[in-house]
Order: C-alpha cells, then sequence, then structure tokens
C-alpha cells in the first residue's frame, strides 16, 4: 500500500459507524424516519396554511391551537432529519420526494376548506402520523435503537395528543358520560359521611 493511500484510508475509517447498530437496521430505521420525516413535515405546512386561512366562530381557538401545533411540528422535522443523519444516512428533503414518501395525502383541492373540514384533515394526518411513528418504533426496536425509539414516543404522544385535541372539537357532549360524573360525585359524598 503506498502512502498516498494512507490518508484517504484513515478517512473512511473514520466515516464508519459504530453505535453498536449494525448498518442493516440503521438503513431499515432510516427509511422508517424517513417516512416520518415526510409525514411530519406534510402536517407541518398543512397546519401552517389552515392556521393563516381559518375562519369562522372559532377562529380565534383554531389560530392559536394551528399556531401552537405547527411550532411543535416544525421542531420535530429538525429533530427526525438530526436522527437520520446520526444513523449515517442522508435526509430527504424536495418537496418531491417528501410528498412520495409520505402516507399523508395533500388537499386534493385548491379552495380553501372550512374551519370543520381543516379540523377533520388535521385529525385524520395525525392520526395517519402516529401510525408512521409506531412503525418506525418497531424498526428501532428491532435493531436496539433505544435513541430512536425514545424519540418515536415523543412523537407518539405529541400526535397522539394533537388528535385528541382536535377530535375534541368535533365531539358533541355525550350524555351517557354525564351520569357516570354524577356517580363519581355521589360516591364521593357517601365516602365523606361514613
Amino acid at each position: 500500500m503506498s502512502n498516498d493511500n494512507r490518508p484517504n484510508d484513515k478517512r473512511a475509517e473514520a466515516t464508519l459507524i459504530h453505535i453498536g447498530i449494525d448498518a442493516k437496521h440503521r438503513e431499515t430505521i432510516s427509511e422508517n424516519l424517513s417516512r416520518v420525516l415526510a409525514d411530519t413535515h406534510l402536517m407541518y405546512l398543512k397546519t401552517h396554511f389552515y392556521h393563516w386561512n381559518v375562519t369562522g366562530p372559532m377562529f380565534s381557538s383554531l389560530h392559536l391551537l394551528f399556531e401552537k401545533q405547527y411550532i411543535e411540528l416544525h421542531e420535530a422535522v429538525d429533530m427526525i432529519a438530526e436522527r437520520i443523519r446520526a444513523l449515517g444516512h442522508f435526509t430527504p428533503g424536495t418537496h418531491t420526494i417528501l410528498a412520495k414518501l409520505s402516507t399523508i395525502p395533500e388537499d386534493a383541492s385548491t379552495s380553501i376548506p372550512d374551519a370543520t373540514a381543516m379540523i377533520r384533515g388535521l385529525l385524520a394526518g395525525h392520526e395517519a402520523l402516529s401510525r408512521s411513528v409506531r412503525t418506525a418504533f418497531k424498526a428501532a426496536e428491532a435493531g436496539d435503537d433505544q435513541a430512536t425509539m425514545d424519540r418515536m414516543v415523543e412523537r407518539m404522544e405529541a400526535s397522539d395528543m394533537a388528535a385528541w385535541m382536535l377530535r375534541s372539537h368535533l365531539e358533541t357532549p355525550n350524555s351517557e358520560t354525564l351520569p357516570q360524573v354524577e356517580n363519581l360525585k355521589s360516591d364521593k359524598a357517601e365516602k365523606r359521611t361514613h
């Protein structure tokens, strides 16, 4: 081996990844994270778009809710992309590639949906994102990648919470649950008298 090859060998050796996760698992995990990244990015764009364009009687509350959600999604995009890089892979970054990877369809209509349609669209998107995250978690678990598993648990919690908040805007009070609440109050009052 000539001296000219040694610096290249050292550079190649420096780029090898020895973090306790084999190359095949890192590739599978990164592929799953790329789908999560695509779904998260699309949800960020959709939520930000709805934040700008929501109208109607729920304007104020939805404008603030959508803002909170798009800020959280924006921060998540960076975290997911950096984890892909830490695993030794490059991140998808063009709109075309992200749209192909995403499991969340873009809005088919070019018109601005009403507030209820926005809520339904974001709800469906967060539920799809939760499913993508759970798939990525399983890939990380198979590769014994606790760092990715931890990040995916954070993403599950965030998407599940966002979906719950959106779903709550669509629900009407269920009279069947009200007696259960009344029974709890009665049970507490009985315990205090005994």
